[in-house]
């Protein structure tokens, strides 16, 4: 029997509030609550679900911010089945369109797709041009977008190019100092910070992306704990930003430089006292975590006061015995070491600083400290990569079996390689699919001989995706669109936008994700001034093809790059 749509839609807001109102009754608030009647008021948008929104450690950092600044704040995300109805504010049901402004925190390229779908189902004009002046400034931050924000570029009316806690609370001092909430009002109130971004107005200015010197000014851990969160029995602190070994392929090695420790006893003042009084697990943030001075240290802290540390990847040559003992104290019984290649020649190319023997050595200790699950997260489609380097991954994967006596599973993670902005290799193009798919059958072939093993595969498609959404300029914004009328099937509109040479002003994606970009040419997010030379990252792309590796940051001497 046909369903009437408009009582499909009562239903389906009707579920949606009871759903929302029960995951607000079960989280616990563990900063400041927004101010009531403020004459402003902010919208915070995380454009995925509910579960992935509150286990971003950005997102929450931001609606900390917001909440004790005086605002009137409320959250909203994408509902769990879609944007099927109305979409409305996280607390109060309020619609977004009813808001002074709506902030999207957006951590991925692939949720840019999503900021339209809540757009479009908050009753906003998706393009910035075709605004009214009484509609909401419409405002995007976080990691993806200060990568390269031009695909997103004719739907946001300003972006905060940068790390929110150094800039958030000037752009909400001019927000307040304006005279009215009028769209046009607080937009030009907020062009005047450094960092912000307003795509409609040319300027011949680059745009310096904001930075904190010191994390332990900016702490960020977890501020609502939720248990239908992503890692809802963990407290999570972020203990460094950024990398200091170089990775050619990785944003965040280059984006958060120089690179940044938030300090032992900070991190220890941090967790028993607040962490631990809530949460027996304690997720330790960082790009790489076997570097931060003193791990070992915090994780047998940890251990001591009845906890047990989850710390993100840790370089396989920086385990130590007394980190892997404090592990093992704590039961802490899965880790993620990340090789990225399985030949010493592909790890001299994307400058890993890593050998095979340093790898087994470290998953030996592990085995040794009672890890009983593994994972391994490696690349495929790497510049110059060859079939051997793909068998070499399978069989580094079955020497670190060999090694691991007690550890009852291993897992492959293998995800295709997607050039990223600001990288040595942002100027690289994606392998073709069909390739990846012929490497990705090899490994998977390759690992079915390894006892307690699994291969877990990114799809080829979504990767392309990524990269277009990665490399792409203002045109893909026409993709975009295209993609969300679609219901987000991304892939049919790509096939066709392919086929047919492109979508309305945007050529055909293949041209920003399988073509390889000039030394000379003048990438969509140069305007971006991320402080990291151009010529540098330069000169470390011809050193991947020469297999020529480069000694990790010392920040206190060293001057190569001019982040610091």
């Amino acid at each position: 029997m046909p369903v009437w749509p408009g009582r499909y839609r009562f239903v389906v807001e009707l579920r949606t509030e009871e759903r929302d109102r029960r995951r607000l009754a079960e989280e616990v608030h563990l900063g400041p609550r927004p101010t009531a009647g403020s004459d402003l008021s902010v919208c915070l948008v995380y454009p995925n679900t509910y579960p992935v929104g509150m286990a971003n450690l950005g997102f929450q950092a931001i609606y900390g911010i917001l909440a004790g600044s005086g605002v009137a704040v409320e959250r909203a995300f994408v509902p769990d089945g879609g944007t099927r109805e109305k979409l409305r504010s996280f607390e109060s049901r309020r619609p977004l369109s009813s808001f002074d402004v709506v902030a999207f925190s957006i951590s991925f390229e692939t949720d840019y797709v999503h900021v339209l779908d809540v757009l479009a189902a908050s009753g906003i004009t998706l393009r910035s041009a075709q605004r009214g002046e009484r509609e909401p400034l419409v405002v995007a931050g976080g990691p993806a977008v200060f990568l390269n924000p031009e695909p997103l570029a004719d739907f946001v009316d300003l972006f905060l190019v940068g790390e929110g806690e150094e800039m958030v609370p000037e752009w909400l001092s001019a927000l307040q100092d304006a005279a009215t909430v009028r769209r046009s009002e607080l937009l030009e109130a907020s062009a005047a910070i450094e960092g912000a971004y307003v795509p409609a107005r040319p300027s011949d200015s680059r745009v310096r992306r904001r930075y904190v010197a010191r994390l332990d000014d900016a702490p960020t851990q977890s501020r609502i704990l939720s248990p239908e969160a992503v890692f809802g029995d963990m407290f999570l602190v972020e203990a460094s930003r950024g990398c200091e070994w170089g990775c050619r392929f990785c944003a965040a090695g280059f984006m958060y430089r120089p690179v940044r420790h938030r300090s032992l006893a900070s991190l220890r003042d941090v967790i028993v006292k607040e962490a631990l009084p809530k949460r027996s697990t304690i997720g330790l943030v960082g790009a790489e975590m076997a570097s931060h001075p003193g791990i070992a240290s915090l994780c047998r802290t940890i251990a001591d006061h009845g906890g047990r540390a989850s710390p993100s990847s840790l370089k396989a040559d920086l385990i130590s015995p007394m980190l892997a003992a404090a592990l093992d104290r704590g039961k802490t019984r899965s880790v993620t070491i990340a090789p990225e290649a399985g030949s010493e020649r592909m790890r001299r190319v994307i400058n890993k600083n890593l050998t095979e023997d340093e790898i087994l050595r470290a998953a030996e200790l592990l085995g040794q400290g009672g890890v009983r699950t593994l994972k391994l997260y490696a690349m495929i489609g790497l510049p110059t990569e060859t079939e051997d380097d793909v068998r070499a991954i399978a069989d580094l994967a079955r020497k670190i079996r060999a090694r691991l006596s007690g550890v009852g599973r291993l897992t492959l993670s293998i995800n295709p390689f997607v050039p990223k902005p600001w990288t040595p290799f942002q100027w690289e193009p994606m392998q073709r699919i069909d390739v990846l798919r012929d490497r990705a059958r090899l490994l998977r072939d390759d690992a079915k001989s390894i006892p307690g093993a699994s291969v877990d595969l990114e799809s080829p498609r979504e990767a392309y995706w990524q990269t277009l959404l990665s490399r792409g300029d203002r045109r893909v914004g026409d993709i975009l669109e295209a993609v969300h009328r679609a219901g987000g099937r991304h892939w049919p509109v790509l096939r066709r936008a392919v086929a047919d040479g492109g979508v309305g002003a945007c050529p055909s994606p293949d041209e920003f994700v399988h073509r390889r970009y000039a030394p000379d040419e003048v990438l969509p997010w140069d305007f971006i001034d991320h402080t990291v030379a151009k010529s540098y990252l330069l000169a470390e792309w011809r050193k991947a093809l020469l297999e020529r590796e480069t000694a990790p940051c010392d920040v206190a001497t060293c001057r190569s790059c001019s982040a610091c």
